[in-house]
């Protein structure tokens, strides 16, 4: 099998899985949103998860991030080694695990005092849970795609949503109510957890004979590249939790549930960028290695063209539906989320260049620098947030976000330059085309906007934009139906 199928085998696998686990998300969303929960516990619930997010940080460092760096490295040269990896890994991801949940368990009612709503102590307390299974079942998924075998790590994924669907509802209905939801996700994750270490003991761990002499160094090298990977992953839970906590701190549950909602709403629209991205990102650390950067840097391209071919119409037809969207499928006391859901569709772009970049550079040994750059624009973002959520609401922290993540994808998007040398004057032409369909597309939906009534005449101005967009990307060219049929069959 060439690198194109492995690719494209992957990227089939991690989107099934990615479907799986996005669709049980929406459900979730749905149900808990529309029919289980009112939107002050709706807000409590991912109020809680956004706080843990940031616990979870203590707990998961960079080590699984590393192990898999160093697991594609020596997987073809030298597998004795991984072994060793994989003790070293986990024996150091059981110490700061166990510290952090302690440290969490002793003091998880003053820190909800200290956040101003004493009653997310018992989410915490539960939360020394929520942070060890969910820490092992990201680390199962992370160490599966070091090895390339990105079927498994899809598997566990899917395995993580739609048992934290069941779960999580069958909770709610029992009359758990917000804890009941939040004790789904934790026995979803454990699921997932055991079912993804098991794989990795039994398929990759036993089978490999040990190297007699651990290799002097390695795991001083694990450990010191965990660091800047660590700071890139504080950064990003900055980026995407941060603000959802502070939005509680500074005004209410309801406004949080606003602002996750619309959230969660831009997580389910770039599944596939984030899929693709996983999919491509080991890839580069092997051809760096064999010297083959032509290959990855068409690579890149190909994948950054098409990205931005689905997802600049997309966030741009999103925008225009957002109000009828919002209430006709949530309720109108999710009105208030709309503003915020116009905002981050500019956030579904920069995240979608964000999605096939980040984990890229980490395999290319550019984490550092990519930490660097996100340090500095979280930090940014959590200023802005200070100062922007108290004086103009739950919209002040999608504008926070949307401002220093367009400085973070463009330091991003030069770094990838630096190692590829990337064609400009190609990338740009490509985008003034996709700039032309998405007007095009915009011109039609706008139209019909004003007809949309109820939920049938919302889905079909949505379907009429979709087939305006393909009609437009086919005649363009940068739509081939032959390579979508291939790759979908």
């Amino acid at each position: 099998m060439d690198r194109q199928e492995h690719i494209v085998r992957g990227f089939k696998a991690t989107l099934v899985a990615r479907a799986v686990y996005m669709i049980s998300s929406a459900l979730l969303m749905f149900l808990l949103a529309s029919y289980l929960l009112d939107p002050e516990g709706y807000g409590e619930l991912y109020w809680a998860i956004g706080i843990l997010a940031v616990v979870q940080l203590f707990a998961d460092v960079g080590l699984g991030k590393s192990a898999a760096r160093y697991v594609s490295e020596y997987r073809e040269d030298d597998p004795g080694q991984i072994p060793h990896l994989l003790q070293t890994t986990v024996a150091a991801k059981l110490v700061v695990i166990a510290i952090v949940a302690y440290t969490l368990l002793l003091f998880h009612d003053q820190i909800a005092v200290a956040l101003g709503d004493p009653g997310v102590a018992p989410f915490l307390a539960a939360g020394v849970i929520y942070i060890t299974v969910n820490s092992f079942n990201v680390f199962a998924q992370i160490v599966f795609q070091g090895y390339n075998q990105l079927v498994y790590s899809a598997a566990i994924q899917a395995i993580s949503g739609a048992a934290r669907l069941v779960f999580a509802v069958g909770f709610v209905l029992a009359g758990l109510g917000a804890l009941g939801a939040f004790f789904g996700y934790i026995v979803g994750y454990a699921i997932a957890a055991v079912i993804g270490l098991a794989i990795l003991y039994y398929k990759f761990y036993q089978p490999t004979e040990a190297a007699e002499v651990y290799e002097d160094g390695l795991s001083r090298r694990l450990l010191e590249y965990s660091v800047p990977l660590t700071a890139t992953r504080s950064a990003n839970v900055i980026d995407k939790q941060i603000d959802i906590v502070l939005v509680g701190v500074f005004l209410n549950p309801v406004a949080v549930a606003f602002y996750t909602l619309a959230k969660q709403i831009t997580d389910f629209v770039l599944a596939p960028a984030e899929s693709l991205g996983f999919t491509i990102s080991p890839n580069f650390g092997e051809q760096k290695a064999a010297g083959q950067l032509e290959d990855a840097r068409r690579i890149y391209e190909m994948a950054l063209t098409n990205a931005m071919l689905l997802y600049v119409p997309a966030a741009v037809g999103l925008a225009l539906v957002a109000e009828p969207f919002m209430t006709m499928v949530f309720g109108n006391e999710y009105a208030g989320a709309v503003p915020v859901m116009q905002i981050l569709c500019l956030f579904i772009v920069l995240q979608a260049v964000t999605n096939l970049t980040s984990d890229s550079l980490d395999y290319l040994g550019r984490a550092r620098a990519r930490a660097i750059a996100k340090g500095g624009t979280s930090i940014a973002n959590l200023g802005l947030n200070i100062v922007l959520i108290p004086t103009i609401g739950v919209v002040g922290a999608a504008i926070a976000t949307i401002i220093t993540h367009t400085v973070y994808v463009l330091v991003n998007l030069y770094i990838v330059h630096t190692e590829l040398s990337l064609r400009i004057g190609s990338l740009a032409r490509s985008f003034g085309s996709i700039c032309a369909i998405t007007g095009g597309m915009a011109v039609t939906v706008l139209l019909v906007t004003p007809l949309i009534s109820n939920l049938f005449m919302l889905f079909g101005a949505i379907a009429l934009g979709v087939v305006t967009w393909g009609v437009l990307a086919i005649a363009s060219g940068l739509l081939d139906l032959r390579e979508v049929r291939s790759i979908v069959t």
